[in-house]
């Protein structure tokens, strides 16, 4: 997507202090940390290598001047997210569209969306200790400036990778996406492309749940298998083990296809769109298949466009903000009656985040990827 899960409770002491003593904010402010943070090295215009990557680590002053508005994190979960590719390359229209698209450059920290706990603050509305979700950095700290992405967290009971994930921007891209931009109704026939993905697999839990036939694709067959037992899909496919994926769709829905959310392009767009209803509706969420490689973008036929009155829009999680409050809600009783399930792939510290990204593109993941930075 175009732009968002083990718990725990912190002690942070562990990060800086033998023998659980605890600081106090004065002698905070005075500490210095080596921050361990990821970056790039040179622009990415292909599919992404271990060797575009490195690790850096710089010393870290835990002190901020009292006037300032900065506000100083320990990182404890941090998104992981296709979206971020069209950022590190050399040029990508994406980039001039909306500021958590722009560009990356060499050698800085890489903004993210992620859980943290408030290590220095002089600001009336953090306090030391506070869990914040925003945008932070694939790093182990992030000193966030005023007007940057950050809100208290209340974790509501539930662990805090789902506030990276479910309750994060993967989660509200699926239901604004779904239930905004798609406009579904009970019974009709829903399809949904990466359906084991971060999104794609909510998107196929709420249609469920409004009564719609659903269908969707992924990349084995055992993310097939955890669509259809786990999930409750009424039907999934390996895309990889159809040569034809036209009479694919077709043969999974005869009376066609009303909705279909799209997290792919290229090919399994072109097939959807010839398998559309009149008036079917595409959210365009994502077009994974294009990220790497250009030749893959979709040429749908346009004439089915036109005499089928298909609408077809892309959308950013920033679009949806209207709805969140509920989509909060409402996914908040989902999962409490164990009628939706968060479903997460998490590794483990900073050094993991390079191949935790690239196996995004080599279909590693099921579920919303995720990196724990730290332990509680």
């Amino acid at each position: 997507m175009s732009l968002s899960e083990s718990t725990s409770n912190c002690i942070l002491l562990h990060f800086f202090l033998p023998l659980n003593i605890v600081p106090t904010q004065k002698e905070l402010t005075k500490m210095e940390v080596k921050n361990k943070y990821v970056s790039i090295k040179t622009n990415i215009n292909g599919a992404p290598q271990e060797s575009d990557f490195e690790i850096k680590v710089e010393n870290l002053t835990l002190t901020i001047e009292p006037e300032s508005k900065d506000v100083i994190i320990k990182n404890l979960f941090v998104s992981i997210d296709p979206y971020q590719l069209n950022r590190m390359k050399s040029e990508s229209s994406s980039q001039a569209a909306i500021s958590f698209a722009s560009a990356i450059t060499p050698g800085e920290a890489i903004d993210t969306y992620g859980v943290g706990r408030v290590l220095v603050s002089h600001r009336p509305d953090f306090k030391k200790d506070d869990l914040v979700a925003g945008l932070l950095t694939w790093g182990e700290y992030t000193r966030a400036k005023e007007g940057s992405l950050l809100n208290k967290l209340d974790p509501l009971g539930f662990p805090l990778s789902y506030h990276v994930g479910v309750f994060g921007f993967s989660g509200l891209s699926a239901y604004g996406g779904f239930f905004e931009v798609c406009k579904p109704k009970p019974g009709e026939n829903v399809f949904v492309s990466a359906a084991s993905g971060s999104i794609g697999n909510l998107v196929g839990q709420y249609a469920k749940l409004l009564g719609c036939y659903v269908v969707g694709s992924a990349g084995s067959q055992e993310k097939v298998k955890l669509l259809k037992d786990t999930l409750g899909f009424d039907d999934a496919f390996n895309y990889k083990e159809e040569t034809d994926l036209k009479l694919t769709l077709k043969a999974r829905f005869p009376q066609g296809i009303d909705v279909y959310f799209d997290n792919v392009g290229g090919k399994m767009l072109e097939a959807a769109v010839a398998n559309m209803n009149s008036f079917g509706r595409v959210a365009i969420c994502g077009v994974i298949s294009e990220y790497t490689n250009a030749n893959t973008r979709a040429a749908p036929e346009m004439l089915d466009v036109v005499y089928k009155r298909i609408t077809i829009q892309g959308f950013l999680a920033a679009d949806l903000m209207k709805v969140y409050a509920d989509f909060l809600s409402k996914t908040v009783e989902y999962l409490r009656a164990g009628k939706l399930k968060a479903i997460e792939d998490v590794s483990q510290g900073v050094e993991s985040i390079p191949s935790a990204f690239i196996g995004l593109f080599n279909g590693d993941n099921i579920g919303k990827k995720i990196v724990k930075v730290a332990d509680e």
